[in-house]
């Protein structure tokens, strides 16, 4: 298998972040990036089941491994469902950033937070985990937590008030969780800020590295 990857992301913010991590566990690994931004904006105004969206999705993983990838993975948690699921005739493994995390969360739970900016994300982020769940057969406790008005942060590429947002929200949840799930990528600064919040915080990009990672080794 050819050690190659590439990331299909719905923001170019992401693209420095994944060459990264990427870079500093990997270095001998060529990485590729596809930015569909248009494919979030999408699943936010019809939702992540609609087919004409899936159809979409699946076609940016397949194009993204034209470069010659052994794996594609998405850092979309709203599309990564269906990115997943994308058909590859045994060319590429496809993969969402965020399965990785959805299992550690299990094992760490039952009590699980599920915090996300944007509700789109909610639910697929909460079916994954439930997925997880069910493959470990272990019982979970889902608790989800929208962060109103933090992505108006994001958009407006106030990161650093995004983060602060987010983590202002989980504090606002202690004690009521045994692990807490940063639902979307973008919202991994915020986990160093809650280093002191008692459980452990979860974020996917560094995580989900890795387990795309292990697919080439």
């Amino acid at each position: 298998m050819q050690r190659r990857i590439a990331f299909l992301h719905t923001s170019p913010v992401h693209v420095e972040t994944f060459t990264r991590l990427a870079g500093a566990a990997a270095p001998e690994v060529k990485i590729d990036h596809v930015v569909a931004e248009d494919l979030l904006a999408q699943a936010q105004r019809v939702g992540a089941a609609e087919p004409a969206l899936i159809d979409r999705v699946q076609a940016a993983m397949v194009s993204a491994a034209d470069g010659g990838a052994a794996v594609v993975i998405c850092t979309c948690s709203t599309i990564g469902g269906a990115a997943e699921r994308t058909p590859t005739g045994g060319r590429f493994v496809a993969m969402r950033i965020d399965r990785a995390m959805a299992d550690r969360a299990v094992r760490l739970g039952p009590r699980v937070l599920v915090v996300a900016a944007l509700e789109s994300t909610l639910e697929p982020t909460a079916q994954l985990i439930r997925e997880s769940a069910t493959a470990m057969a272990t019982q979970i406790e889902l608790k989800p937590l929208l962060v109103e008005g933090a992505w108006a942060h994001f958009l407006r590429q106030d990161h650093a008030a995004y983060a602060e947002a987010v983590a202002r929200a989980v504090r606002g949840a202690a004690g009521t969780c045994d692990v807490v799930v940063l639902a979307q990528a973008s919202m991994a600064p915020a986990a160093p800020m809650l280093a002191d919040f008692g459980v452990e915080v979860l974020s996917s990009p560094e995580l989900g590295v890795q387990s795309a990672l292990a697919q080439l080794f």
